[in-house]
């Protein structure tokens, strides 16, 4: 694989991972822009790696924190959706399913309670309404997240399958990741 490749490619999609996060100024994009921001990363996944991979997650986690506006959005890219897409590639290996399946909820649960604590006890933001008559809305919200990631899961899934069948040709040419 050409190097120059390599880098153009990590370099194109890094800066479209980095716009996706630098647009979580809309309160709205809080939560799937990280998300939407990881998923650019996939191809580089694909065509370069695991392993290369994890430097352009850094860069962008990186730059993310000194130009990103959402200080949630930048936690949540940085604590898991920047670097799922590496990281289920690796677990998807696994041939146990079950086993890769509780690799992964057990990922995502130490990543949003870890990131919760991180924004309540170190940022000091404050969520509203988490005790409601008596109910703690935090294992509901919990319970409702790990319902999300699943289906977020799967949605990559489809997305990587899509991408192998349409864009894998095109992005090998283009980039000349083809081995000479």
């Amino acid at each position: 694989m050409r190097q120059s490749g390599k880098v153009a490619l990590g370099g194109v999609l890094g800066a479209l991972s980095l716009t996706f996060m630098m647009l979580t100024f809309f309160s709205l994009g809080t939560y799937a822009l990280p998300a939407i921001a990881g998923a650019v990363l996939i191809p580089f996944v694909i065509e370069v790696g695991p392993k290369s991979s994890w430097m352009v997650y850094g860069a962008v986690a990186l730059l993310s924190l000194l130009v990103a506006p959402d200080i949630e959005a930048k936690i949540l890219f940085i604590s898991l959706f920047g670097y799922y897409p590496i990281l289920k590639s690796v677990l998807e290996r696994i041939s146990k399913r079950w086993l890769e399946w509780i690799l992964k909820l057990l990922v995502f649960n130490t990543s949003i309670i870890s990131s919760f604590l991180l924004l309540v006890l170190v940022f000091n933001i404050e969520f509203e309404m988490l005790i409601i008559g008596g109910i703690n809305l935090i294992y509901i919200m919990l319970a409702f997240a790990n319902i999300v990631f699943v289906i977020y899961d799967v949605a990559l899934t489809n997305v990587i399958s899509m991408y192998m069948r349409s864009l894998h040709p095109r992005i090998k040419r283009i980039f000349k990741l083809d081995k000479n």
